[in-house]
């Protein structure tokens, strides 16, 4: 297919697009043009990066309304909610395509106040083989320590601690020809407000 220059009309103003005075060149269908400013497979692939949405970071908690001074906080997401995200863009008839690909590998937690303490330590929940983050709290485990959690140290007052959850999505793409790589992660926060009360207890 024979390609020739087209300035951007969105463009035009720019210094940039005065350069665009290539005189038309042969590519056969399926490989990268090898050109300066021509489209290949690594714009489309940024093409594709800038339209993948990826779903909100919407955390489970129990307990759902108050969390307890000293007592764990269970943090989860559901494997359903959160699966590989993939957006392709293409040159029609040239053969060219990318399609990127973005995939959640783990949640940072922070507990809005320093008076808590991150489960694991570290506050990074890695992703389970099933593709969940955590575990769902269930009757029998108030005594465990969640494998993703806060434990809260002091109580709130009459205040709620910002709880941010913050999920990181690892990012590749593949193209036409073999191409492929690695783009810049993806990272979306959530905070939810957590009122964390103090039961006292008078001993005789």
């Amino acid at each position: 297919m024979w390609w020739v220059a087209v300035k951007n009309p969105e463009m035009k103003d720019d210094p940039a697009a005065k350069t665009c005075t290539r005189d038309p060149f042969w590519v056969d269908n399926g490989e990268n043009p090898d050109v300066p400013q021509a489209i290949d497979t690594e714009t489309l692939a940024g093409l594709a990066h800038q339209r993948t949405v990826v779903p909100p970071t919407k955390i489970s908690l129990a307990p759902n309304g108050r969390s307890t001074v000293n007592a764990p906080t269970w943090i989860w997401l559901d494997k359903g909610a959160f699966k590989p995200v993939s957006v392709t863009a293409s040159l029609p008839g040239t053969g060219l395509w990318a399609t990127t690909t973005a995939k959640p590998v783990r949640l940072h937690i922070d507990p809005g106040t320093q008076d808590a303490e991150s489960l694991p330590a570290s506050g990074e929940c890695g992703i389970n083989d099933d593709g969940s983050i955590g575990e769902p709290y269930a009757k029998g485990k108030a005594e465990l320590t969640p494998p993703c959690g806060v434990r809260y140290l002091r109580s709130s007052g009459g205040d709620s601690y910002a709880l941010e959850a913050t999920l990181t999505w690892e990012i590749s793409w593949e193209g036409s020809g073999g191409t492929g790589g690695d783009l810049p992660n993806g990272t979306f926060a959530t905070t939810t407000e957590v009122p964390v009360q103090e039961y006292q207890a008078v001993n005789r």
